[in-house]
């Protein structure tokens, strides 16, 4: 087995002012990073540097493809705006193709209201499908988030540790097995 630590960065899917998702994705990073063999880090998309008025690989951030090409899973991290995903992390995730290519990903769906993000889950699968990641059947819904987190982002909630161990067990298991698919397999488009 390969003893380089998998990396599984975490990437928080919206730029709104006063987002409660960076808390969210705060405790996801610090959820991995307490794991033996994992290593990751926060993509937040409103650090990057992206053109509105262009799409897919011509407005690539090379920050953002290095570290997707270096990683061996995803966390996304979105809240449901209107039933969907975010159009910015859409944006960013099409600048992206090859770099994707079996990897696995998991979401994160946070929501004010008790659904917890579903419908921004179930709305980001098949682009996530069509863009090569290989999604896991686990997902972590953060359901009326200002209970979860305080002001801060201090977590408030600690049942929601339990979900989040299950969806990194299943992340971790998926990342190693098709991290060893895609060092010993070749694949014959």
């Amino acid at each position: 087995m390969n003893d380089r630590p998998l990396y599984i960065p975490v990437i928080l899917g919206t730029t709104r002012r006063g987002r409660m998702s960076a808390a969210a994705a705060d405790l996801m990073v610090a959820e991995i990073a307490k794991r033996p063999g994992l290593r990751t880090d926060l993509i937040d998309i409103a650090t990057l540097s992206l053109p509105v008025d262009d799409a897919g690989e011509g407005i690539k951030d090379s920050r953002f493809a290095e570290r997707v090409s270096a990683a061996d899973g995803l966390v996304i991290v979105t809240p449901e705006y209107n039933r969907g995903a975010p159009g910015l992390l859409k944006h960013v995730l099409d600048s992206c193709l090859k770099e994707y290519i079996h990897k696995a990903v998991g979401i994160v769906g946070v929501s004010a209201g008790g659904f917890g993000g579903t419908r921004v889950i179930e709305n980001l699968l098949p682009t996530l499908r069509e863009l090569g990641l290989v999604t896991i059947f686990w997902d972590v819904n953060v359901s009326k988030v200002h209970k979860v987190f305080d002001e801060s982002g201090a977590l408030e909630d600690t049942a929601i540790l339990k979900p989040i161990d299950k969806f990194l067990r299943e992340l971790v298991w998926m990342s190693r097995t098709l991290r060893y698919g895609r060092e010993r397999i070749p694949v014959d488009l």
